[in-house]
């Protein structure tokens, strides 16, 4: 008899990519397959069934894929969170830090009415400046962000670190340490 894959199994990893010496998480792997990307969507759902969610919010591109689906199985509505200048209309805009420089998200204006539950959700939590900037504009339309789900922490880039010091419960399937 085989074993049963976990889900770490489904996660492909690519070494020097994007860069020399990252070791690269890739989840089309996990997505690809339906037994991988069902665990996948059960398990980042699964502490949340029993807590009132208005909407889920996934953080572009990946988060799109998990959160839409997690958004389904919870039947509510989803908001994607974009890289400036993707979405039509008025949106709000949050500027946040990366490696080399910095990056903008936004959301619609009127993603969020004031106290709506989000769920927050993307594929990967490495230093947790993405994942604040989601936050901060939930967080400025007046909705409260009930958690965040990940199907990857990177504990040693300090993303849960920070997310747990905004007072953000931190829901992660699996870890790879050192990357």
């Amino acid at each position: 008899m085989t074993p049963r894959k976990t889900l770490r199994d489904y996660i492909r990893t690519i070494p020097d990519f994007p860069h020399e010496g990252i070791m690269f998480r890739d989840v089309t792997t996990l997505f690809a397959d339906p037994r991988g990307f069902r665990i996948a969507v059960d398990q980042l759902l699964d502490p949340f069934v029993d807590v009132k969610i208005d909407k889920v919010a996934g953080l572009e591109a990946r988060g799109f894929i998990l959160g839409g689906a997690v958004a389904h199985q919870l039947s509510v509505g989803f908001v994607p969170i974009r890289k400036k200048g993707k979405l039509p209309g008025k949106t709000i805009a949050q500027d946040y830090v990366l490696e080399y420089g910095k990056a903008t998200v936004e959301i619609h204006d009127d993603a969020f009415q004031p106290g709506e539950r989000v769920l927050l959700v993307d594929d990967l939590l490495a230093t947790g400046g993405t994942a604040r900037a989601g936050i901060q504009l939930i967080e400025r339309l007046g909705a409260e962000v009930v958690g965040c789900a990940f199907v990857i922490d990177l504990p040693d880039l300090g993303g849960r670190k920070l997310l747990e010091e905004m007072d953000m419960g931190v829901h992660a399937l699996t870890s790879f340490d050192g990357d």
